[in-house]
């Protein structure tokens, strides 16, 4: 029974080895890769001067001294150090570190746009210790790519990958100058693609879970055979540092700005010129879609590419080209990766029904062409207790000034549904119900004849902004 139980133990201690071995084999090997990619990987370093600043205590740390008793204000002035007569303010140095990867053998880096922006002067360090002035060829703050180029031949570069067929749940490694720490390098798995960002509408970000630190700023972000996938841009923190949440420009976006800047010095994108937003379970039903899915239009700017190829407000994007929109952000990533005058066609979903729209791709302004906004006052009023609002009509200065044909201005939220879905005086009702409204009259009558118990999608401006919101009246 023994010699059983001995046995059954030592067959347990060999199977429990047995895994821990196929646990290791699965694991990858990195070492072949780093040695091959790290010489292409720079450290990037700016110098910048700044404004003039005076040489006594800075203006945001000067102490108030109004109402001090005069010996402790005869102190603290005393104490505060002055600028000599005839002194001239000093003027600062600021520098800054990141990271880059050579892309070519005759000189051209990436890296991040804020990583030199701004700079006077960039310098290349090399994996030999090397050094070399960078001149900015070009940059990009929209998808915060820049393109040095640094004077040389037969530089190590790297091996450029797609992003594209980067898959969830992959290995990734990173090469960089954390806190100025050369060549450190970190891994993990690709955490999600195509993530979007406040303010970064034009960059699908690849997430990982690769511990990014400032400083790797701008480095490479690698598959495991050995090509670029990304630049790692951005990290999600409360802390200042790493919490498990990296942001990588794909690679595919960025070789794309990066030709644009080699060719003409700046970047084209596409620009469709409607404002889109997210279509969450109860528009979904106010639209007649089966599931929430797409870009709804809020709105719609004369004289776009969208208004001449026939968009309207209430229309929801469901594909380009064939590309399905799953969630809003899909909308902007595939129109700013389009030539201008490139012709596209959209399948959009108008009054419960599916159809396509044939339409041209302009350019989007370099401004970033923005929507009037409303100023407040007139008309006859008139009120709909059912919401809790009284309402007016749009003057005319007003409805040119919103670029609208009517619509009924808030004047007085009272407590109410509109109220608790957060209406404010000023906001500007231009659809109820899916239908749309031009006046103080038909909002009233529009309102009086809403459903009980189900989404009810309303469309609101606000401050030139549109957008739809969802409610549901009780009985």
């Amino acid at each position: 029974m023994r010699t059983l139980k001995r046995a059954m133990l030592s067959l347990a201690a060999v199977l429990a080895m047995a895994q821990v071995l196929v646990a290791h084999a699965q694991l990858p090997e990195f070492t072949e890769l780093v040695e091959q990619a790290s010489p292409a990987v720079v450290n990037i370093s700016t110098r910048q001067t700044m404004p003039a600043q005076p040489a006594g205590m800075p203006p945001q740390m000067m102490p108030d001294l109004e109402g001090l008793p005069p010996m402790f204000r005869e102190f603290f002035e005393r104490s505060i150090p002055q600028v000599p007569p005839g002194q001239a303010p000093r003027k600062r140095q600021a520098q800054s570190l990141g990271s880059g990867f050579i892309i070519s053998a005759d000189g051209y880096v990436l890296t991040n746009n804020h990583v030199v922006a701004d700079a006077d002067e960039i310098i290349v360090r090399l994996s030999d210790r090397s050094e070399l002035e960078a001149k900015l060829v070009g940059a990009d703050p929209r998808t915060d790519v820049a393109l040095l180029k640094v004077e040389g031949k037969g530089l190590p570069h790297v091996k450029l990958g797609q992003s594209e067929s980067l898959k969830v749940g992959e290995w990734v490694v990173a090469i960089g100058s954390p806190f100025g720490f050369d060549h450190s390098v970190t891994a993990g798995i690709v955490s999600a693609k195509g993530r979007s960002l406040p303010d970064e509408n034009y960059v699908p970000f690849i997430q990982t879970d690769v511990a990014i630190n400032p400083g790797n700023s701008g480095g490479p972000l690698f598959n495991l055979d050995g090509e670029v996938v990304g630049i790692n841009s951005q990290i999600f923190t409360r802390s200042g540092g790493f919490m498990g949440l990296s942001f990588a420009i794909p690679i595919d976006v960025a070789m794309n700005v990066a030709e644009q800047l080699k060719a003409d010095g700046k970047v084209n994108r596409g620009w469709l010129g409607v404002v889109i937003q997210e279509v969450s379970k109860d528009l979904a039903e106010t639209f007649g879609l089966d599931k929430p899915a797409g870009a709804l239009v809020a709105q719609v700017l004369e004289d776009s590419p969208g208004a001449k190829g026939g968009l309207r407000v209430g229309d929801v994007i469901l594909a380009l080209d064939g590309k399905p929109i799953v969630a809003s952000a899909d909308l902007p990533h595939l129109v700013g990766g389009l030539k201008p005058g490139t012709k596209v066609t959209l399948d959009v979903v108008r009054d419960g029904a599916r159809q396509q729209l044939a339409l041209a791709i302009g350019a989007l302004p370099e401004d970033g062409e923005t929507v009037a906004a409303a100023g407040a006052k007139g008309g006859a009023e008139r009120s709909s207790n059912r919401l809790g609002v009284t309402v007016v009509d749009l003057t005319a200065e007003q409805k040119k000034a919103l670029e609208v044909e009517g619509g009924a201005l808030i004047r007085e939220v009272q407590n109410g549904p509109a109220a608790l879905i957060g209406l404010r005086p000023g906001d500007v009702i231009t659809h109820l119900n899916n239908q749309s409204i031009d006046s103080a009259k038909t909002f009233g009558k529009v309102a009086e004849a809403l459903p009980k118990n189900r989404s009810v999608s309303m469309r609101v401006l606000r401050q030139g902004r549109a957008s739809f919101i969802t409610f549901r009246l009780a009985e």
